[in-house]
């Protein structure tokens, strides 16, 4: 017969919190994700009398920077990956915002366009993202939200480079004959 494990009652030293080695409040990424999870949850509640998801939104703000990308070249301007980008398009679609469109030039292709609801859709659902931008940044100088944009985008550029040096320094493999 096993051993039970004793369980630790509040108060008792065994519940005492220990202070972690690197707390959450410490890391750029937990206060990134944070920021991100506040800003997704308010976007999400400003779209939805909209009828749009948040999962539709990142679509619909990269087609009305251009209309008619593929497939693929949506997945990686929203740096989505092309399954997670089927479904949004199905769902859009479903809702009569977008429609695929066979590639003239390549059948295996097909490019994506907005409705004219979709497009109707655009100034204002745009003013509801400046609105959130606006709520978010209250209070907060130009100065530093130059700063933060700029440092955001040199920790995007770092962990890019990262990746990429992972990728390189990885062993390929090749076939044996």
């Amino acid at each position: 017969m096993a051993a039970r494990r004793p369980s630790a009652k509040r108060g008792s030293v065994a519940s005492v919190p220990r202070r972690s080695p690197y707390p959450p409040q410490d890391s750029v990424g937990h206060q990134v994700r944070w920021a991100h999870r506040a800003l997704q949850r308010e976007i999400e509640e400003r779209l939805r009398p909209f009828g749009i998801t948040s999962g539709m939104w990142h679509f619909l703000r990269a087609l009305w920077e251009e209309d008619g990308l593929s497939q693929r070249e949506l997945s990686e301007r929203v740096g989505t990956s092309e399954p997670t980008t089927v479904s949004a398009l199905h769902a859009m679609e479903k809702r009569g915002l977008a429609l695929r469109v066979p590639n003239s030039e390549d059948r295996r292709k097909s490019n994506i366009f907005l409705t004219r609801p979709a497009r109707e859709l655009r100034d204002m659902l745009l003013r509801e993202a400046r609105e959130v931008n606006r709520t978010a940044t209250e209070g907060i100088g130009s100065a530093e939200i130059d700063a933060l944009k700029a440092t955001l985008a040199k920790i995007r550029k770092n962990l890019a480079a990262a990746s990429a040096a992972r990728r390189a320094a990885a062993p390929r493999l090749t076939k044996k004959a």
